[in-house]
């Protein structure tokens, strides 16, 4: 697609609906979509006890700057195929629980909605694309593999904790990665709401995150086709947001570190004109103390850049620490990137430059 055709898109907004838009991620998928450059949030889906009610008065607002105008007005809705078609509504935005997510998703792509899902149910299905635009963009065609443009798709973003490693690992690749050794300082946002109670919590650290090691090590594999050995450990801390990771990794060829910063310094995003994505994936620094969780909705766009620091070599390892925003980067603005990708690739293939307007039903499959 060209630049023109990007900037005709950005003229004829898109709607798009989220699912489970009332839990941490959903709400973050709201404030992100609520003055989207091409995307308008016309549906937020939440349970059916909840619908038909004020999305702020049902909502306990969790992120750091306040909910913006326009999700003041909202309504939440039940989950209705037909009314969401009937409105031109084929983009879908997933932050339901795993469990749910398990029956639903399946179902809406039968139906013909695109899912980009944070969710993980459905990521280690072969065809299900686990996509970091900046990373592995290739892998969005495995969305053929599920019927496209015939049938829906879905896409998912990576584990939080993955997606931060795999955005740090993908320039390094060249020097060829043989082992990752990396812990996590994983943030309790991470553990959803109302997560952990605060007796667990508070003045303490968790040393096991269920799940969490298992899944970096698939996922790094089904991202990034390393062929490397992962050694995770993954820790829950009580800071609110962004996850804190410290990395030792081995080379087949001679690394030094000025090798890797300079890897850093040159990678740069291959979309640079999708809204959600930083020209720059991977923001360096050799500040002492740098970064910390604190400076996780730091940078531009807020929230998804990867911030790495620490930089040293110890006998043939080298070492650093990054920063990942956990429900940004790592999950709902990761998302909205995949789904910005897919439109740059595929959008006036399948009729989604419609504004907003009604998709009949011919149209409705491809």
């Amino acid at each position: 697609m060209s630049e023109n055709s990007l900037n005709y898109l950005s003229k004829e907004k898109i709607n798009v609906a989220v699912l489970g838009a009332a839990g941490v991620v959903g709400q973050v998928f709201v404030q992100a979509l609520s003055h989207h450059a091409w995307f308008t949030l016309a549906a937020v889906i939440g349970s059916d006890s909840k619908a038909g009610k004020l999305y702020s008065a049902e909502t306990q607002w969790l992120l750091p700057s306040p909910l913006p105008e326009p999700a003041t007005k909202l309504i939440l809705e039940n989950l209705d195929m037909d009314s969401l078609k009937k409105r031109g509504i084929r983009i879908i935005f997933s932050a339901l629980p795993a469990e749910a997510a398990k029956t639903i998703e399946p179902t809406l792509r039968e139906k013909g909605f695109y899912i980009f899902s944070n969710a993980g149910a459905l990521r280690y299905e072969k065809d299900v694309p686990i996509l970091i635009p900046e990373v592995n963009p290739e892998a969005l065609a495995n969305i053929k593999n599920q019927g496209f443009p015939n049938k829906g798709f879905v896409v998912t973003n990576a584990n939080c904790s993955t997606t931060g490693l795999a955005v740090a690992l993908a320039p390094l690749k060249k020097f060829g990665i043989k082992e990752v050794f990396v812990s996590t300082y994983q943030s309790i946002s991470g553990a959803g709401y109302p997560g952990l109670a605060s007796f667990d919590i508070m003045n303490n650290t968790i040393p096991y995150i269920q799940g969490e090691e298992e899944k970096m090590i698939v996922e790094l594999e089904k991202i990034l086709e390393l062929g490397a050995a992962v050694y995770p450990h993954c820790v829950r801390v009580p800071v609110l947001f962004g996850h804190l990771e410290t990395v030792w990794l081995s080379f087949e060829k001679p690394v030094e570190t000025d090798d890797i910063r300079g890897a850093w310094q040159k990678f740069e995003c291959a979309h640079p004109g999708l809204p959600s994505l930083p020209l720059h994936p991977v923001v360096y620094s050799d500040e002492s103390r740098f970064p910390q969780s604190k400076m996780s909705f730091w940078g531009s766009p807020s929230g998804m850049q990867v911030f790495t620091g620490r930089l040293r070599k110890e006998k043939e390892r080298v070492g650093f620490s990054l920063l990942v925003n956990n429900l940004v980067k790592g999950a709902a603005g990761g998302a909205i990137a995949n789904a910005e990708l897919f439109l740059h690739t595929y959008g006036y293939e399948c009729g989604l430059n419609t504004g907003g307007q009604e998709v009949n039903d011919e149209k409705d499959r491809g």
